[in-house]
């Protein structure tokens, strides 16, 4: 599991431990049930202390992309597809917004942004 992180992002470390942990999980990298490495290796491979890999870890178990079983470990939930199309939604929600906020700086309209996705769709 490779996780890089930046130390000049504006987002703390542990929510881009989150971050890269989910988006493995939401592209089948890793898979239900897959162990994930213990926070202390975790931090110790990142370079990063025990409590922020904690915080990442209770993040994703609060969020049930993970489940902690102590003494044992954490692993990958198992998830059901209407979950994973939920988070999918909410961040291409973000990525749309973002997007549109770079559009109207550039006084580029809606529609031809919707032409541009449709130019998208096309290609596939």
């Amino acid at each position: 599991m490779e996780i890089i992180l930046s130390q000049t992002s504006s987002k703390p470390i542990y929510e881009q431990i989150v971050f890269q942990i989910k988006a493995m999980i939401m592209n089948g990298q890793l898979k239900p049930n897959d162990s994930l490495p213990s926070m202390r290796k975790l931090a110790k491979d990142l370079h990063v202390s025990i409590i922020t890999t904690q915080r990442a870890y209770d993040e994703l178990s609060k969020d049930g992309f993970i489940v902690v079983i102590p003494a044992k470990g954490a692993f990958v939930a198992s998830q059901n597809q209407d979950f994973i199309r939920e988070e999918n939604l909410r961040r291409i929600k973000s990525l749309i917004k973002d997007a549109y906020s770079l559009a109207q700086e550039s006084g580029i309209s809606q529609k031809v942004l919707i032409e541009m996705i449709e130019e998208i769709d096309k290609e596939k």
